[in-house]
């Protein structure tokens, strides 16, 4: 009959520990889970922006290096360190985002140099400024390219986005490298001085090549003229990243009208590129930078004209969509830069929560419930062993030993740490105990009685 009776219980080990445990073992599983999920949200979800990013920009008293350093100071207003790199231009900013090895995050990148180049990794947050090209060559009454088939051109140095938009230019009018026209990789001051020693007979100036001054200069030496491209609206037609330019009378300057009438010109934009890691709110403050440095009127564009976002050679960010659409969200608009960041999380972080929270607050007293009442249900599972014993034939040893693990069991109820919300079942219990223990005793009194 002992071998029908279960092990002894688990009670005489554990019952003894406080109420704090049970509600601390019964909570932690969901508080790592919660914690598990928070980090995930917080570090690949949505990570803090980095307090320092990298521009490619172009080279030294360049405008492109200048336009970088506005932006930095912009992004130095707002608690963030914009590290400026020097390159030779548009081609190496964009040889440098593609290339996950550099430390580039942003760059300025004019159009036409993509190459036919995979950019899938790259996205746009705008087009931030024109980059005119302007054609002076020997001789008047030019109006197409084609005109200078055969003669020599300087069309910028190597590497330079100038150079890569002339040879392609040059090429849609029947005229590359090879043939009988000199393509001089000249740009400039050095391409100006040039056409005017009468060493190249053209010159495609672009960006910083084609300054105000300088072409000021140029339209007054006799026999040096500006190509005016009657075709240009067919330009910006077959390459999309074109725009087609006006440049009105007396622009250059008014008092001597210069230039006398009208020249049509053609142009790509410069765009700010970045890769698709990039972080929204640094997106938004560099799109904020570029509406502070190029949202003034200019000789060839109209106050608020830039930043915009045109779909050109790079698709244009979401993030960036967003912005142009309804501009800062109401924390930035209110808050600094940092603070608006750390709100920003938090309230990203109530999705999780919710998702968490509410289901375990539901569940945690339900488990802390069965746990403390799975204290009490132990010792049932020893008392209907021991009455089970008690209704069988049993001799008196059998049943002294079943009185003493009676008394074990109330030993242990005296030591046992019970919540009061659950007193009841535990007074319940003692009662059985008790109920059993005059089962157990009556039995012994009719043994005796019988004997």
């Amino acid at each position: 009959m002992k071998g029908l009776r279960p092990h002894s219980p688990h009670f005489l080990r554990d019952h003894t520990h406080p109420v704090w445990r049970d509600l601390a073992l019964t909570s932690l599983p969901f508080v790592a889970l919660f914690a598990v999920l928070v980090w995930l949200v917080v570090w690949l979800v949505d990570p803090a922006p980095p307090h320092t990013i990298t521009i490619s920009a172009g080279p030294q008293d360049s405008s492109f290096m200048q336009i970088a350093e506005e932006y930095r100071k912009v992004l130095g207003r707002n608690g963030v360190t914009l590290k400026v790199l020097v390159s030779d231009g548009s081609v190496q900013n964009l040889d440098r985002l593609l290339d996950p090895k550099q430390k580039v995050d942003v760059a300025l990148v004019q159009g036409g140099v993509t190459g036919g180049r995979d950019t899938s990794s790259l996205m746009s947050l705008g087009s931030v400024t024109y980059v005119p090209l302007v054609v002076f060559y020997r001789g008047s009454g030019m109006t197409q390219l084609s005109d200078l088939d055969g003669k020599r051109i300087a069309i910028g140095r190597e590497g330079s986005g100038t150079r890569m938009l002339s040879l392609k230019l040059l090429e849609a009018n029947g005229i590359g490298p090879g043939g009988n026209t000199q393509l001089l990789p000249l740009d400039g001051l050095d391409a100006a001085k040039a056409l005017v020693s009468n060493q190249v007979d053209a010159a495609l100036l672009s960006g910083d090549s084609a300054t105000r001054v300088l072409m000021l200069r140029l339209l007054g030496i006799p026999g040096v003229s500006v190509m005016n491209f009657d075709e240009a609206t067919a330009y910006t037609r077959v390459f999309p990243y074109l725009d087609e330019l006006d440049l009105p009378p007396g622009a250059l300057d008014l008092r001597r009208r210069i230039p006398p009438e009208t020249i049509h010109l053609i142009s790509p934009t410069a765009e700010l590129v970045a890769r698709t890691s990039l972080h929204p709110a640094i997106s938004d403050l560099l799109i904020e930078a570029a509406q502070e440095v190029h949202g003034m009127a200019g000789l060839l564009q109209k106050a608020g004209q830039f930043p915009n976002p045109v779909v050109r050679e790079f698709r244009i960010s979401e993030d960036a969509m967003r912005y142009y659409k309804s501009g800062k969200s109401f924390l930035y608009r209110t808050l600094p830069f940092w603070l608006a960041t750390v709100v920003d999380r938090l309230l990203v972080l109530l999705l999780p929560i919710a998702v968490l929270l509410f289901p375990a607050l539901r569940l945690i007293p339900a488990l802390f419930t069965w746990r403390v009442r799975s204290r009490i249900y132990r010792y049932y599972g020893s008392l209907i062993a021991i009455e089970r014993d008690a209704m069988r034939d049993s001799s008196a040893e059998e049943r002294s030993k079943l009185l003493a693990e009676l008394d074990r069991i109330e030993a242990s109820l005296d030591t046992l740490r019970m919540p009061l919300a659950y007193a009841d079942g535990f007074y319940v219990l003692r009662e059985h105990v008790r109920f059993v223990r005059q089962r157990l005793e009556g039995a012994r009194e009719r043994a005796h009685a019988s004997g």
